[in-house]
């Protein structure tokens, strides 16, 4: 599993997998944050069942879905201020690639989230 430090305690990645959540935990990850939206790529497990995985694995998860196609919305990045606020960290956020997950954590500490 291959993951990029953006911050201290914030990483990204692109799509994880059931198979990747052990891994993460023993990583140190506390958290994972789903910006990927269900149903853009045929191939990708869906958040619902990836989020059931690390919740049962003892992770935090948050699903903020931002669109590919139109970007991060006031709603993605209020959400986003407020996951980094509230979850546990070591966060993993993780998209198709992880520039989304990245540039929807640089708009929150822009707008005052806790680095």
């Amino acid at each position: 599993m291959d993951f990029r430090q953006i911050a201290a305690d914030i990483s990204v990645a692109g799509q994880i997998e059931i198979e990747d959540i052990a891994d993460l935990r023993s990583a140190g990850f506390k958290s994972i944050i789903c910006n990927r939206p269900d149903g853009e790529d045929g191939m990708q497990t869906p958040a619902d069942t990836l989020r059931s995985a690390v919740l049962a694995a003892g992770l935090e998860h948050r699903f903020i879905p931002v669109s590919g196609t139109y970007g991060a919305s006031d709603e993605n990045v209020e959400a986003t201020i407020a996951a980094l606020d509230e979850l546990p960290r070591p966060i993993l956020a993780y998209c198709r690639s992880g520039a989304r997950s990245t540039n929807l954590y640089q708009m929150a500490v822009m707008r005052g989230a806790k680095p």
